[in-house]
């Protein structure tokens, strides 16, 4: 599209008529019409190669992946969820630096074990935030001494969140606990964020928990 824009001097150049009533796509001649109305209104002296500068920088921008449906349990055909037990191991999967999990319970769940298990072997740091009145951190018993295990200092209240984190860039977070019936048989919700720009600060969140100057959370 910008290499019209480029061509035409300015919003009322004849060109540009031919080419938006040219356009055979659904849609696409209302969506240029549209462009046009608010080049003319917001900014007639700007000429079309300046326009089409403009099209091609937003072009080039990454978009957001949007937000995705994770459920376990019975699933029908009005909700295109996918299952929470391929997520995580996906998630997990995609972590080249860093790995964040935590759970309130956790037990069995191998697929995700030996994913992270994996990821340690790939260089990636892991930590896991685990409750410790749950006895959680026993699922994980067997992944090498690399993983960093945490528990709340605060005994009033209890870790309850559950999420898994890749880098900085994907996160799963739900009502699921690390169980075998949890990530399969239990009716469960969540969500999977592909967005950076909504990771990220749910990242910066949780190693505000983990600094130790701020008394939330110990190495186990």
């Amino acid at each position: 599209m910008e290499h019209i824009f480029e061509t035409i001097a300015d919003p009322g150049d004849p060109m540009l008529s031919r080419f938006i009533s040219a356009q055979p796509a659904a849609g696409l001649a209302q969506q240029l019409t549209q462009i046009a109305s608010v080049w003319h209104a917001e900014a007639p002296g700007v000429p079309g190669a300046g326009l089409a500068l403009a099209l091609a920088t937003f072009r080039s921008f990454p978009r957001p992946r949007p937000a995705q449906v994770v459920v376990s349990g019975p699933t029908g055909a009005s909700l295109a969820g996918r299952l929470t037990s391929g997520v995580a191991v996906e998630v997990i999967r995609s972590a080249d630096t860093s790995l964040l999990v935590a759970s309130f319970a956790a037990h069995g769940a191998r697929d995700v074990v030996t994913e992270i298990a994996r990821a340690v072997d790939r260089g990636v740091r892991v930590d896991l935030l685990l409750e410790e009145s749950t006895q959680a951190s026993a699922a994980f018993a067997a992944l090498p001494d690399e993983v960093h295990v945490w528990h709340r200092l605060d005994t009033s209240g209890v870790l309850h969140a559950k999420l898994i984190a890749a880098d900085r860039h994907t996160a799963l977070l739900g009502s699921a606990n690390l169980t075998d019936r949890a990530l399969t048989n239990n009716i469960e919700l969540g969500v999977m964020l592909r967005d950076p720009h909504m990771v990220e600060p749910l990242i910066d969140h949780f190693h505000w928990l983990l600094a130790p100057e701020n008394g939330v959370m110990r190495l186990a």
